[in-house]
């Protein structure tokens, strides 16, 4: 087995991945349910979805200006979803990435190191 063929077989696995997640991000997404999910059906219920803060926490932060629910703001409505599918999935790839970089211990280009011979003495 070559030295060099595990990584190119890691990278065309993770980008086979990838385009799998993006494809479904971007041509499911519009096809999911319309009903409310899990906890926001709970809400509504027991009744207490009307006793929400008015200050949404989640409305603070700085992605609350870009998407709404699960759409993008401010583009049609036919492309929205998937456009946030595209951008969430790229973004959730890139911190994995990232992190994944962070927490793995760097490779050397030059290969394994050879031992090196018993000391003569």
């Amino acid at each position: 087995m070559k030295q060099n063929s595990l990584p190119t077989r890691n990278r065309a696995l993770i980008f086979t991945g990838l385009g799998a997640a993006l494809l479904i991000g971007v041509f499911l997404s519009p096809l999911a349910s319309q009903d409310p999910d899990g906890l926001d059906r709970v809400a509504q219920d027991l009744k207490f979805d009307t006793k929400a803060a008015e200050k949404n926490p989640a409305q603070q932060l700085p992605f609350h200006a870009v998407f709404d629910e699960y759409a993008m703001r401010g583009v049609p409505e036919t492309i929205a979803t998937p456009l946030a599918g595209l951008v969430g999935t790229l973004a959730t790839f890139g911190l994995a990435w990232g992190i994944g970089k962070l927490v793995t211990p760097a490779r050397h280009a030059t290969g394994p190191k050879e031992p090196s011979p018993p000391d003569p003495q």
